[in-house]
């Protein structure tokens, strides 16, 4: 499979949150990224500001309350081995070309503990880990590292700069196959797959009125 033959780190994540939903961003192409996102993911790289200048802290398009923010990165600080790798990544906005997916990993952490990507999401995180799809992206970006370096990538990490979340996420042989399946999904798609039998998915989709979805109320499901 050449570079260009292999699938996006968005492809995957896509395929991994609605296989209909990838169908319809290959037929249309991908999504311009809004102004706003790029905003978020720039705190990524503003985080020593963000802890030490309360006005910068105040204009920062964040989600939640500022001191929640600064003790949510302290925490982070404190706990993570790479802090200071992450603040000052060694390179940021790197493409990486694996075996079988490509894209952008935002900053590239080259430390004591060996290479990692890490990944800025502007949504929101789940209490513990990250969200299913964005496991996906994470494990991409770091088997497309481990094919380009000739080394395992054993971890990786997912910021949440509007909420103040930095975690590092291990590369486990269930997020693996979590990752596999997302691949077998993306490889099988060649035309419109199953709709969704939920909303819960279809809300913040952008092709939520053209894909034909018939959602329910609770009360109908019951």
């Amino acid at each position: 499979m050449s570079p260009t033959d292999t699938h996006t780190f968005r492809e995957l994540e896509t395929a991994a949150y609605c296989p209909r939903k990838l169908y319809y961003r290959r037929r249309d192409g991908p999504p311009d990224i809004p102004d706003e996102v790029g905003r978020v993911r720039d705190l990524a790289f503003d985080y020593e500001r963000l802890l030490a200048d309360d006005a910068a802290l105040l204009a920062a398009p964040i989600e939640v309350d500022p001191a929640t923010v600064r003790e949510r990165l302290r925490r982070a600080r404190d706990r993570l081995d790479a802090w200071d790798e992450l603040v000052d990544p060694f390179d940021r906005d790197v493409r990486l070309d694996g075996k079988d997916a490509r894209g952008v990993a935002h900053k590239l952490v080259d430390g004591s503990e060996g290479p990692a990507p890490s990944l800025v999401f502007a949504g929101s995180p789940p209490d513990q880990g990250v969200w299913e799809p964005q496991t996906v992206r994470l494990v991409a970006a770091a088997k497309a590292l481990a094919w380009e370096r000739e080394r395992p990538v054993e971890h990786a990490y997912a910021e949440y700069p509007a909420h103040g979340v930095v975690r590092r996420v291990e590369v486990t042989a269930r997020r693996a196959g979590v990752y596999r399946a997302a691949l077998r999904t993306a490889e099988s798609i060649d035309g419109p797959p199953a709709r969704a039998d939920s909303d819960a998915k279809c809300s913040p989709c952008e092709y939520r009125e053209q894909c034909g979805v018939r959602t329910r109320s609770l009360r109908s499901l019951l």
